[in-house]
């Protein structure tokens, strides 16, 4: 029943793969959708730079039509919360073969992580219309969920002593969310970051051109990473009680233990120097991308190369 379950899992997390592969070509669409229809405003100013006396020969008629989300987005948005459902039911599946919480090893861990940023990234869209971040996150699950498949895919197998504590709950899924948030964050801050440029050069528009201002992005890339952060600063606070229960000792200085705590810092640091020092702009953007990276590379390198008393990736 064990091996069945897990087999049903794999072929509910390929299904998800093969969506959210069509997912993200129906954004990379939008996103050239957008590139060819650039407002008449981008178009105005550039030839008012150029000289132009008359910028208002090449305004558009304002159109009588409500405004509403264009096709390929909703076609993507669509096919990504398919995704998602398929996404889900396979981290279930895994969760009722192995009979404990779907995030155990690397290969769990993925699983369960990419779900959720997706799961936030769809989330957000009923505060904020994020549809061009589409790309970077779909982009995002492919990748995490090929190589979880490839690379990180293991048995269902009993859980370690150390992992047998309802911490594992909740130490690992607030890590998740975190991530989820930070993730999102990042991209936001990717994309201020062309924008930005685009601003200073006076560049051709294409898509950025119906994308919020620099300004904004950053704005919204702070507001997510701050919830980011009180979720990572949960995650911290959980993984220094699960080691006191599981070791003997809040802080042993472990590679793991010593990279969340980096990340931590890093986002401190970011939220401390927009609030207090005035940083805005390319300099907290860059600071948050270098986060995030530290986020994945916490996952990903130190899992894979680091050993200690966190060395649970299953491989």
């Amino acid at each position: 029943m064990t091996e069945t379950l897990a087999v049903y899992s794999l072929v509910m997390v390929y299904s998800a793969l093969a969506v959210y592969v069509i997912a993200f070509v129906m954004f990379a669409l939008d996103l050239g959708r957008r590139a060819a229809s650039a407002p008449a405003r981008v178009r105005e100013a550039e030839l008012v730079g150029a000289g132009t006396t008359s910028p208002a020969l090449v305004e558009e008629p304002p159109s009588s039509e409500p405004k509403r989300t264009p096709r390929f987005a909703r076609v993507a948005l669509a096919l990504t919360v398919l995704a998602l459902a398929l996404h889900v039911a396979g981290t279930v599946l895994r969760g009722i073969a192995a009979e404990r919480v779907p995030w155990a090893n690397m290969f769990e861990f993925t699983l369960t992580a990419s779900a959720i940023v997706v799961a936030i990234f769809l989330g957000v869209q009923l505060w904020q219309k994020l549809n061009f971040l589409g790309v970077f996150i779909t982009g995002f699950a492919l990748v995490a969920l090929g190589a979880a498949t490839v690379n990180f895919y293991v048995d269902v197998v009993p859980l370690p002593p150390a992992l047998q504590s309802v911490w594992l709950v909740v130490h690992v899924f607030v890590a998740a969310i975190g991530t989820g948030f930070l993730a999102l964050g990042a991209g936001l801050s990717i994309a201020q970051l062309m924008q930005a440029r685009r601003e200073a050069t006076g560049k051709g528009p294409g898509f950025l051109g119906t994308l919020p201002d620099a300004e904004r992005l950053e704005a919204l890339a702070y507001r997510l990473i701050v919830v980011g952060f009180v979720f990572w600063t949960f995650t911290l606070i959980a993984g220094a009680i699960w080691a006191e229960r599981a070791w003997g000792r809040y802080w042993g200085w472990d590679t793991k233990e010593v990279w969340t705590f980096i990340i931590w810092v890093l986002f401190a640091g970011y939220i401390h120097a927009r609030a207090t020092r005035g940083w805005r702009g390319a300099r907290s953007s860059w600071l948050a991308i270098i986060g995030f990276s530290a986020v994945v590379f916490n996952f990903t390198i130190v899992n894979l190369f680091f050993k200690g008393l966190h060395a649970y990736s299953g491989l």
